[in-house]
């Protein structure tokens, strides 16, 4: 708890630059790889991993989850967890080899048993670093955790590329998607230097088994209901259609997963330790939703306004099919920048039952627009996909704060400022673009593009909203770790 705002503003901080620099490598392989590869190539992995990737979800059982949520955690308990993930890990391997068969009989496709196969090896990689990650955590050692990201990540990314220059065609994927959890767990190892003991039996970890097997149910349903329509095109379209619709769609997702990936780590093990603390816990709360949806509303503005040029800019002109796709997505990054963070919200406060309640209702409504959306292909599902989301935001975000400290007020309030203020540069940007777009080709004209909506959209938020204060004294906290400790400050 000492200087607890100081390290989560470093390991923020940390975590944001770790993801920009992850956002960076991720966009320019994908760069790399789309001019190396066929969208078929993208198709047969992504049709894989649609059916696969559910197992994902069960990959530590939301044990790591667990034992950061919790105050204390014994020696005997940790290692216990970690020989429980270890055995997850393993049964989840072997139940993918298990499935391949299927696989390939439901895409009727055979090269995706080997795939299968292959992939099944990441859930055992896994398994074996989550509590060492779960340690870092807790130490609140986020510049670690961020070195260790970008390791793992440039490290599959160059065996990727250099496979695909070597004619390995979609084996570059699967190596790639393998490299990442085996790098990153090895790096985990030696820097932690914790090596588990035995298993233990009554050592209280029953509690962080039903948290853990709660939120991983939870986990469960939102993947289905954000993955389904992969499975769903797979099936009636085809490999390329997953291929168009896969890139177009991690593309639009990779800002969001990166900060995401960069807040919620950082603001669980905060707001965890502040769960006593009322009045704090609101502040910092609301602070740090502040600070994603003011990063994430000028992005999604611009995958809306400038999806044609970013899609020949990222992917090439032979993915131009993918333009309308992203376009139709782009609502997407900011729906779930502004759901996501009700996650920090129950988790920390232990509300998982009440976080799967919600994903319950919410899954069933994703399916059933994708079955709506279906008839008319890619883009008929990726616009069912953002109306859904939009749709529901609003009552999740009502469910999720009930009976806690943060008002449905308080949210609408801070959503507003970034909204407003992106809106008005997203105006401004499309008004401008009218007169120079006809005479610029794409790179040029995304780069001015982009650049007029950050500069509206910051004088927006910093001048009109009055934020300003607010980055300051971020900036402040980064430097130095205050005499007294004291609430981030900004006008709510």
């Amino acid at each position: 708890m000492k200087d607890l705002k100081h390290k989560v503003i470093r390991g923020g901080f940390a975590k944001i630059c770790s993801q920009g620099t992850g956002f960076l490598v991720r966009v320019g392989s994908m760069m790399v790889l789309a001019r190396l590869l066929d969208p078929k190539d993208f198709g047969l992995v992504g049709m894989v991993t649609a059916v696969t990737g559910v197992f994902s979800v069960f990959r530590d059982f939301g044990l790591s989850a667990a034992a950061v949520q919790r105050t204390t955690v014994t020696e005997e308990q940790a290692s216990t967890l970690f020989w429980i993930n270890v055995l997850v890990g393993a049964i989840l391997g072997l139940l993918v080899v298990a499935m391949a068969p299927f696989i390939v009989w439901f895409y009727r496709e055979p090269r995706l048993l080997g795939v299968t196969a292959a992939l099944a090896s990441a859930f055992l990689f896994n398994a074996a670093g989550v509590q060492h990650s779960a340690i870092l955590e807790r130490q609140m050692r986020f510049i670690t955790l961020s070195v260790i990201d970008i390791v793992s990540l440039l490290t599959s990314v160059l065996v990727a590329i250099g496979m695909a220059l070597r004619g390995y065609g979609y084996w570059s994927l699967v190596a790639s998607a393998t490299v990442v959890p085996f790098v990153y767990t090895v790096c985990l190892w030696l820097t932690t230097a914790w090596f588990p003991g035995r298993p233990h039996k009554g050592i209280g970890i029953r509690s962080m088994m039903r948290f853990g097997g709660t939120l991983t149910l939870n986990s469960l349903v939102m993947y289905i209901a954000t993955n389904f329509e992969k499975v769903l095109l797979g099936r009636f379209w085809g490999a390329d259609a997953v291929g168009i619709y896969g890139r177009a769609y991690q593309l639009v997702s990779i800002p969001n997963d990166n900060l995401n990936s960069a807040a919620s780590g950082v603001a669980f093990a905060a707001l965890s330790r502040l769960k006593d603390d009322p009045s704090r816990f609101k502040s910092y709360f609301l602070k740090g939703y502040a600070l994603i949806l003011s990063l994430t509303v000028p992005i999604t503005a611009m995958c809306a306004l400038f999806a044609g040029d970013m899609i020949s800019v990222f992917l090439g002109a032979k993915w131009k099919s993918a333009v309308p796709v992203f376009r139709l997505l782009a609502p997407t990054v900011l729906a779930f920048a502004i759901i996501n963070p009700m996650g920090w919200l129950l988790m920390s406060l232990g509300l998982v039952g009440r976080g799967l309640r919600m994903a319950l209702v919410l899954a069933p409504f994703m399916i059933a627009g994708y079955v709506i959306g279906l008839p008319y292909g890619p883009k008929g599902v990726a616009f069912a996909y953002s109306a859904m989301m939009t749709f529901c935001a609003v009552p999740l975000i009502a469910a999720a704060v009930r009976g806690t400290v943060i008002s449905v007020r308080d949210v609408l309030l801070t959503v507003s400022r970034p909204l407003f203020s992106g809106i008005v540069a997203a105006a401004i940007a499309l008004g401008l673009q009218a007169l120079y777009g006809p005479f610029l080709s794409p790179l040029p004209r995304l780069v001015l593009g982009v650049t007029l909506v950050l500069a509206g959209y910051l004088g927006m938020l910093l001048y009109v909203m009055g934020q300003k204060l607010f980055y300051v004294d971020l900036v402040r906290g980064f430097i130095r770790p205050p005499a007294v400790e004291e609430p981030l400050v900004v006008s709510v």
